[in-house]
């Protein structure tokens, strides 16, 4: 999704009295209790050679492109997964 600078910054600028935050439950005890800690996967830095004309596509949808590279790797990597798990389950 891209946003503008100057939608960020009117975005940043509302007070918090101004949000509406009513169709937001409340978390109660019952949430926490199963409540679970999610760790983040680790990254790992690396030197990886891209075309130079992919990697000017990902720069040019902004900040976060090398994070946008990961999310389309790991598309990638759930669908072939997926894939490969449903062969798998085919083979007698």
């Amino acid at each position: 999704m891209n946003i503008s600078e100057k939608r960020l910054e009117e975005l940043q600028n509302i007070p918090d009295a101004a949000i509406d935050t009513s169709d937001i439950p409340e978390l109660d005890d019952r949430f926490w209790e199963n409540a679970k800690i999610v760790k983040p996967i680790a990254k790992k830095a690396i030197s990886i050679r891209i075309d130079e004309d992919v990697l000017d596509w990902f720069k040019s949808q902004g900040k976060g492109y090398q994070s946008l590279i990961n999310s389309v790797l790991r598309s990638s990597v759930n669908h072939q997964q997926k894939k490969n798990a449903g062969k798998a389950a085919r083979k007698p």
